[in-house]
């Protein structure tokens, strides 16, 4: 790990934040800028806050907020500070830090900073309309300046205001460590709200005063947020100047992720759903490689990498501005790559809760079953893309001889005489005595028989004696998978199978 390392410009530690709300399950979106700021934080040696907004009671829930938590944890995306793990900056849910916000308030209040506004949104649009404006501009600054006669005639109307900072009236420029130098002009963003008329804070409030109270030094977010960046600069400022912040953070924002259409990947989009990856048998190591590749890239010929070689090499400098696009597809061959590069054994513990949860081994595993997929994982470890699919590809080697199911395709393309491959298959096995019944004698044999003498093509020969053992058209090889099961259960099931297409 590298040694902790500081902003160059400032001299200040490293701090960055991952601060999403706890509504609907965790997204590829906000796992991405997760990711990127975990990665950000661990190469330079800062530090990664994890804090929660989670100030909409109507559609903040726990169980959203442990699922966030999960998600971190099943990615193996640690944090320095933050909920759960403390710090000196608590507590860590906006929810509970009204006191915090209430005293920044009303140091704005007395600064000058924020004022109170009356203007309803229908009031404003007739300004912008007698004065030959388009009426959806927005809010006009009309209360910047009331005086306190005209804020008590308001009052005496029963009417509450808001709160709202006082933008300057002058260009906002930033260096986004994503898309360079970006300006917005002067009066492009009028006034905006940071207090509701029942005087609660908004997130356009806490979230920079939260970052300012925590010592960010760069937040990296999402595209869609950019152009709020120009109010959040403008607020930096009046947060600096009545002490509650050190600096303007650097901001860095991330391109959008598209799903299927060229759409913006939504949070309701199936393949948007972290989850529905991990019940589909992809690896934290597959998804966080997967995932970073949206938007950033290792090197120019180089696709799989641990999350080791993504920190040495990450730089948010180096992510593309432009759309990233999911595609499942390269998704599955990455997971496969990271399948292939785990130790045997750690494969195998991989695969045990997906076969627990289909029935195929029970709950806790027995160490019979446990020794048989031990020795089943060289089979199947170089042949699978996904841990979802080891109940269909293993069963075969749990189940009993009489519950062997077969699917329906297994019974299809056996050639042209079927029942007569099995007939020779099993003289030939008969022949043999458990002691011989070893996959090189097997294959030797098998292969004698079948292909040499009675000329059958390898690709044809051995089909229903695949479909015999497994039940299925593809299965683990084959020769192995009857040294598993043994001369008797092979025998058996290679007999079934015979009766079952001669009475077809």
């Amino acid at each position: 790990m590298p040694a902790p390392a500081s902003d160059a410009a400032t001299g200040e530690e490293v701090r960055v934040r991952f601060c999403p709300s706890p509504t609907g399950t965790p997204h590829i979106g906000m796992v991405r800028t997760a990711l990127y700021n975990w990665a950000h934080a661990r190469h330079v040696g800062g530090k990664l806050i994890f804090r929660i907004e989670d100030t909409d009671a109507a559609r903040d829930s726990e169980e959203s907020y442990h699922q966030l938590l999960d998600a971190m944890r099943w990615l193996g995306i640690d944090w320095d500070e933050g909920v759960e793990v403390g710090g000196p900056d608590g507590p860590y849910r906006q929810s509970q830090r009204g006191e915090i916000y209430a005293d920044v308030i009303e140091r704005l209040k007395a600064a000058g900073h924020i004022y109170e506004s009356y203007s309803t949104a229908e009031e404003t649009a007739e300004r912008h309309r007698a004065a030959g404006r388009d009426p959806q501009l927005g809010y006009d600054g009309f209360d910047r300046d009331l005086s306190e006669e005209q804020k008590a005639a308001f009052r005496a109307e029963g009417r509450e205001p808001v709160w709202r900072l006082r933008m300057p009236d002058e260009d906002i420029t930033f260096t986004d460590m994503v898309r360079g130098d970006i300006t917005f002009r002067a009066g492009s963003t009028p006034d905006y709200v940071v207090v509701r008329a029942n005087g609660t804070p908004l997130y356009t409030l806490v979230n920079p005063v939260d970052d300012a109270l925590m010592r960010i030094t760069h937040v990296l977010r999402g595209e869609d947020l950019l152009s709020s960046t120009p109010r959040q600069v403008a607020l930096y400022r009046a947060l600096m100047d009545i002490g509650v912040a050190e600096r303007i953070p650097v901001f860095g924002h991330l391109p959008y992720v598209m799903g299927e259409g060229n759409k913006k990947l939504s949070k309701r989009d199936p393949e948007s759903n972290l989850f529905l990856y991990r019940d589909q048998g992809f690896l934290p190591e597959g998804m966080v490689n997967y995932i970073a590749l949206l938007g950033w890239g290792y090197s120019a010929d180089q696709d799989i990498f641990t999350r080791e070689q993504m920190v040495e090499r990450f730089d948010a400098a180096n992510v593309n501005p432009n759309p990233a696009r999911v595609d499942i597809k390269k998704a599955t061959a990455i997971n496969a790559d990271h399948m292939r590069m785990l130790a045997p054994e750690v494969f195998t513990e991989r695969m045990v809760p997906y076969l627990q949860s289909a029935g195929v081994v029970s709950d806790p595993i027995t160490p019979e079953q446990h020794a048989l997929l031990v020795a089943a994982t060289p089979l199947v470890q170089p042949r699978m893309n996904l841990l979802g699919e080891a109940p269909d590809m293993l069963r075969f080697l749990f189940v009993s001889d009489a519950d062997l199911e077969i699917a329906e395709d297994a019974t299809k393309k056996l050639g042209e005489d079927p029942v007569a491959v099995l007939d020779r298959a099993i003289a030939e096995l008969e022949a043999l005595d458990a002691a011989s019944f070893v996959t090189a004698t097997l294959e030797e044999r098998l292969r004698s028989a079948i292909v040499e003498d009675m000329g059958i093509k390898p690709r044809l020969a051995f089909g229903p004696l695949r479909s015999a053992i497994s039940g299925r058209r593809i299965s683990p090889p084959l020769f192995e998978s009857m040294e598993l099961l043994g001369r008797d259960s092979s025998l058996a099931r290679l007999r079934s199978f015979r009766e079952l297409l001669a009475a077809a």
